[in-house]
């Protein structure tokens, strides 16, 4: 009885091992097995782009004609011009006189004359009408160029004082007024006729 009980024992001893193993890895593998398996992730967020920084534009612009009419510069030449035209038209309204005066001359005594004596008054009234017409084509054309000459003059010097401005105080861009037709969100458009008013009237100082 000892015996057979000692035998009984050792085989239950080394039994009981692999009963205990195979419960070990059918566990294991009841943990491994995907139906089982549950994989909790925690969702990513989108990360944010960064804004893009908007950069604004600062752009001027400059109606030319209150320049014209407003700086130092602008009232000289209008006073220049108004001089010259006064001036010329003295002239032609002096030469018109004489012209109507022949004319009233030769009207007078076309009865007494004969008609070789009448061509030859027309002839020479007729040469001093043209050179009358010359004279004032003359005079409209030089006012036209003094006028566009100096006009220049004050559009270049207006360009100076624009750059210098635009420089200065960080514009992109400084345009006539006329000539801005649309100005988006993005753009900040600042009047600057009174500055550059200032800035000419300065340099005219200085001169």
């Amino acid at each position: 009885m000892t015996t057979m009980f000692k035998s009984i024992l050792i085989v239950c001893c080394f039994a009981l091992p692999s009963t205990v193993f195979a419960a070990d890895n059918a566990t294991e593998l009841k943990a491994a097995s995907p139906q089982q398996v549950t994989v909790s992730a925690a969702p990513v967020e989108a990360i944010p782009k960064p804004a893009a920084a908007v950069q604004t534009a600062h752009i001027g612009y400059v109606d030319i004609n209150r320049v014209g009419k407003e700086s130092e510069r602008g009232k000289a030449l209008t006073v220049l011009l108004s001089a010259k035209k006064d001036m010329y038209q003295e002239k032609i309204d002096a030469k018109k006189k004489q012209l109507d005066k022949l004319r009233a001359s030769i009207e007078a005594k076309i009865a007494s004359l004969t008609p070789e004596q009448r061509e030859a008054k027309s002839k020479e009234f007729q040469k001093k009408v043209e050179a009358f017409q010359k004279f004032a084509q003359a005079s409209e054309g030089d006012l036209m160029a003094l006028q566009d000459k100096e006009s220049r003059a004050l559009f270049e010097a207006i360009e100076q004082a624009a750059v210098a401005h635009g420089k200065a105080n960080g514009f992109a861009a400084i345009v006539i007024k006329k000539e801005l037709l649309y100005v988006g969100s993005s753009v900040d458009a600042q009047d600057v006729t009174d500055p550059l008013i200032k800035s000419l009237n300065q340099a005219d100082q200085k001169k």
